[in-house]
């Protein structure tokens, strides 16, 4: 199988349901947006191994990055226009697991940080600052992924979690600045 296609040199691209969209239209935005935070997250998990004592966070990365990549097959699948079989296979954390998931990291990590003062400024060594980077493009996404939900094209789940997500990105940003016993610097 070749990785060129040579269907998108017109400037469309196609969704799961078949749908053929311009590149620039805000689905595309969306899953260019979560796929550009999962590559962020994969640089973050490099630096998170390569400091160490982070095994379990390095897992949750691993695992938020298969969340993402559920994301993105729900927003590609809009809602309105797919059919049933297609939508079924698409739904994204109907139930909120996956978002109650976030939050209990996010709970454990705090029970271990030092309580937060004064803001921040971005980190605490590579690990850290790369986990920062991560939760500004979260950030974006769900910038991007909120129009979607708005206009009933993805699941309201999607939205949730990327919320969520990114203050389990802070929280995880400040977790191995404090393994790593580096500093956070203040903002003056």
């Amino acid at each position: 199988m070749k990785i060129y296609t040579k269907t998108g040199d017109k400037g469309t691209s196609s969704l799961y349901n078949g749908d053929r969209r311009n590149k620039d239209d805000m689905i595309f935005e969306a899953l260019g947006t979560t796929d550009e935070l999962t590559s962020n997250l994969g640089l973050a998990l490099e630096f998170c191994e390569e400091q160490g004592d982070v095994e379990q966070l390095c897992e949750q990365i691993q695992w938020v990055q298969c969340c993402l990549q559920d994301i993105g097959s729900n927003v590609a699948t809009p809602r309105e226009h797919s059919n049933e079989r297609k939508l079924a296979r698409t739904v994204f954390d109907e139930e909120g697991k996956e978002v109650a998931k976030l939050e209990k990291a996010i709970d454990e990590m705090y029970a271990q940080l030092p309580p937060l003062k004064q803001f921040i400024l971005p980190s605490g060594g590579r690990a850290s600052a790369s986990l920062h980077v991560a939760r500004t493009v979260c950030r974006r996404a769900e910038r991007r992924v909120h129009p979607l939900v708005r206009d009933n094209l993805c699941d309201p789940s999607t939205g949730i979690f990327l919320n969520r997500l990114s203050d389990f990105l802070f929280a995880s940003a400040r977790f191995a600045a404090m393994k790593k016993g580096k500093k956070e610097v203040i903002y003056k």
